[in-house]
């Protein structure tokens, strides 16, 4: 267990892969800035990889006020016990007192492994983060500026914050999405630490023999016009309806993970919160119920079209523009006016 440091810094996980940096940790210093900030502290990203000194400049554009930078041919593709023993020693070394991952395949790989070492705790795929106070009732002290973890849990019907004020550093993973994209400032530099690196080949006790990275189908994060179905499209065949409605926006198709299962169209298109989170300008929900697991991951857009037969529809709730009515008439009429105008 590190000791308590309250003046620890806040530190970000730069997840990189061949020479460029996640988009998760990169939406995280948005929020480690502002973290940092409240705390008065100082923002660190840490990099791990090999030759990749180029990518802590883009750091300081986004915010950080130094890169913890560990280079080593090691470490030129991620697994899980060089990662770890790095980050490990750098923890144990420099004591911040927060640190946050992407919950990406390799943070919630990496995250764990590092918290049960040092023995820290760590709260999973959070969708926000603040910092605030608590008063342990036992004992009635008052614990200032700890880190209020958020997230869903019981199947997102309840929103859970989660504190950790005795053992640190406090970890979280963060949902991809969740946090905008900073604003590069070009006139900002970071500090890079370089770190000396300890590696031998019987940390690396698995050979990697080849990687094969499988394109997403769609980029609905990067998307500004998404047209979403769900359950109540009825069928496969019926979310022609959907792809139609998309291709004349020129926009991304999307589903409910109730569409998802059902077989209507593939997981790259799901959204919500096991899915992807989006802000898009216009969302379009089609036969959608609205759920709060969907809503989780699409309610930030800034104009929310909602389209369903049941006036009591949750997805109401949020839309900006609702339209009551069956779907297999409203959208080919939505169509119609919009290849009209075109």
């Amino acid at each position: 267990m590190i000791d308590v440091n309250t003046a620890g810094e806040v530190w970000v996980f730069a997840e990189q892969h061949e020479g460029k940096i996640a988009d998760t940790p990169l939406e995280l210093m948005s929020k480690g800035r502002e973290l940092a900030d409240k705390l008065g502290v100082k923002l660190a990203a840490v990099l791990l990889g090999d030759d990749v000194s180029p990518l802590a400049a883009r750091l300081g554009h986004l915010g950080a006020d130094k890169v913890y930078l560990a280079e080593h041919e090691l470490l030129e593709h991620y697994q899980t016990n060089t990662y770890a023993k790095v980050i490990d020693g750098l923890i144990r070394r420099h004591k911040p007192q927060i640190v946050l991952y992407g919950a990406t395949p390799c943070g919630r790989d990496l995250a764990p492994r590092i918290a049960s070492s040092i023995k820290a705790g760590l709260t999973a795929d959070c969708t926000d983060l603040q910092i605030g106070n608590h008063e342990v009732k036992k004992t009635g002290k008052v614990y200032e500026n700890l880190l209020f973890q958020i997230r869903p849990a019981f199947g997102g019907n309840i929103i859970a914050t989660i504190i950790n004020y005795d053992r640190w550093p406090q970890m979280a993973t963060v949902r991809d999405g969740v946090m905008p994209m900073p604003e590069p400032d070009t006139s900002r530099k970071a500090e890079v630490v370089k770190e000396t690196v300890h590696l031998a080949a019987a940390d690396l006790p698995l050979e990697i023999l080849g990687q094969h990275m499988q394109a997403r189908k769609v980029n609905l994060k990067a998307s500004r016009v998404i047209v979403a179905g769900g359950a109540g499209v009825g069928s496969k065949d019926n979310f022609r309806l959907i792809y139609d409605l998309a291709h004349c926006l020129g926009a991304a198709p999307g589903a409910t993970r109730a569409a998802v299962d059902l077989g209507f169209i593939d997981r790259d298109h799901q959204v919500g919160q096991t899915g992807t989170t989006v802000r898009p300008s216009l969302y379009i929900a089609v036969g959608i119920s609205g759920a709060i697991q969907h809503q989780a991951g699409m309610s930030e857009s800034k104009k929310i079209i909602a389209i369903n037969n049941d006036p009591d529809a949750p997805i109401f709730d949020v839309a900006h523009y609702k339209i009551v009515g069956d779907l297999n008439e409203v959208a080919p009429m939505m169509i119609k006016s919009i290849k009209e105008k075109v």
